[in-house]
């Protein structure tokens, strides 16, 4: 179990920071629509949006990783909109692309991810959504359903949204008591996926060793058994999907076929335990697997 000290989280998150900064200089633009909620003290929330084609089956609220932008994770909307999901996902203050960054140095972005994802579920009122997120994202989404996280200073009132129906966690980060501690993440109230790969080595985040990448499976394995919490482990999958999603710098090659195999995961999780169908929970237990390349668990 890795555990990370208010140190490690900055110079860790400072390093997915810079690396982002590159990855929008390379990334292209896409077409979405965007508005502006207001958050407290008069903030600007950005959002974007994406929604499918004909009535939307399930809806996702989304926090992308540190220092990056809900459109660099394209590659993983796509195969979601197809499976009829309405996407809505707040820039948050760490991104490269907001304009207030400097505003919000270190843990101050923690605070204000918190208020973006309470201002988007006070937008969207009493409909139930899914919690999305990937890396520091992750952490958001899993704190929506229920994770124990640390309150930021000055944060009243609770931190999860009783409207997350269920999580889908991507590379969350392992352990950080300014943070989470895995006790925290064992308080997980809600049906959860935690996605990870054997590559998925962050240093400052996780253990350089080739162990790693297992931190990021904790919030599965300190989870209680019994509520549809389930673990994916991807072979050969690092933190950006070798580039496809959150840093488009990356040289890769993308692992797209991974990918492919963690949307369409992912999205049978959200028929099976945010929709509640039963034949999908069926063909997602059907499924279940120790052995990679797509090792799904199950508790």
């Amino acid at each position: 179990m890795v555990r990370m000290d208010r140190r490690g989280l900055l110079v860790g998150a400072g390093a997915l920071v810079a690396s982002a900064r590159l990855g929008a200089m390379a990334a292209k633009p896409v077409a979405e629509r965007q508005f502006t909620l207001t958050g407290p003290g008069g903030r600007e929330v950005r959002v974007s949006e994406w929604k499918p084609r004909g009535k939307a089956k399930a809806l996702v609220l989304f926090s992308h990783g540190a220092g990056s932008s809900p459109r660099f994770y394209e590659a993983l909307f796509a195969p979601w909109l197809a499976a009829g999901f309405h996407i809505l996902a707040p820039l948050h203050v760490d991104s490269i692309e907001h304009p207030r960054t400097k505003d919000f140095p270190g843990l101050a972005s923690w605070k204000a991810r918190l208020e973006d994802m309470r201002v988007l579920s006070a937008h969207v009122g009493k409909r139930p959504w899914i919690a999305g997120g990937h890396s520091y994202g992750g952490l958001v989404a899993l704190t929506m359903g229920g994770a124990a996280a640390v309150p930021p200073e000055g944060w009243s009132g609770p931190l999860s949204d009783p409207n997350a129906r269920a999580v889908v966690a991507f590379s969350p980060p392992a352990p950080i008591p300014v943070l989470c501690t895995a006790e925290g993440y064992g308080k997980l109230a809600v049906p959860a996926l935690v996605q990870t790969g054997t590559k998925d080595i962050v240093p400052g985040i996780t253990s350089t060793d080739g162990e790693g990448w297992r931190g990021h499976l904790v919030p599965y394995d300190a989870a209680a058994a019994g509520g549809n919490r389930y673990g994916l482990v991807l072979e050969g999958v690092d933190h950006y999907f070798g580039g496809a999603i959150c840093r488009y710098d990356l040289p890769g090659p993308k692992q797209l076929d991974r990918l492919a195999d963690a949307a369409r995961v992912s999205a049978l999780f959200v028929d099976a335990h945010g929709r509640g169908d039963r034949a999908a929970a069926k063909r997602l237990d059907a499924m279940l697997t120790d052995r990679l390349p797509v090792m799904l668990l199950h508790k």
